[in-house]
């Protein structure tokens, strides 16, 4: 990891650790949540936000006006609105990404979730997503989210990610390895 993206998440760890314990003991952790996914969401699908928060050119007011804007659009809760002003005033909205990422995990980390992040062949159906859930479910203890993306090169298959395990069930990865199988024996 980079020294610069070392300093961006100490810096964006400190004022998640800070929102979410003011939001943990005012009772707001649902409403925090809220805000998380709204402002990942918002953060994904505008690349003006995601340019204007890394953008030296743009002056602290300037960014203090348009997130305020912007959390008056999204509605978040006064605790969370109120951080992202201090974050722009002080100039640190550029940390807003890993900032909500953060406070995802914890609030995750809180209520006893873990996410699982699956890629397959193919889009699953409820009933696939469900099984997989309640099977990750009884191997590690919590409740398992599942983040799903299709990936049709698998040719078939699932790829899961749970924290620091890896399962490769792909016809992909099995076809790579019975290829290597073969050149050690010829």
């Amino acid at each position: 990891m980079s020294e610069s993206a070392s300093i961006s998440l100490g810096i964006a760890s400190r004022y998640a650790s800070a929102l979410f314990e003011l939001a943990k003991e005012g009772g707001a952790l649902k409403a925090l949540e809220a805000d998380a996914v709204a402002l990942s969401e918002t953060l994904a699908a505008s690349e003006d936000l995601r340019d204007m928060i890394g953008s030296p050119v743009v002056s602290r007011e300037d960014q203090g006006k348009a997130i305020g804007a912007i959390g008056a659009k999204l509605g978040l809760n006064a605790l969370t609105a109120n951080t992202l002003a201090l974050m722009a005033d002080k100039r640190r909205l550029f940390v807003l990404p890993q900032l909500v990422a953060n406070l995802v995990d914890r609030i995750a980390a809180e209520k006893g979730e873990v996410t699982a992040e699956v890629t397959a062949a193919r889009a699953l159906s409820a009933a696939q997503s469900k099984k997989l859930a309640d099977t990750l479910k009884a191997s590690v203890g919590k409740t398992v989210k599942l983040k799903t993306t299709v990936d049709e090169s698998l040719i078939g298959g699932l790829v899961v990610k749970l924290g620091s395990t890896m399962i490769d069930t792909s016809v992909k990865a099995k076809l790579a390895a019975l290829q290597n199988a073969m050149k050690e024996v010829g």
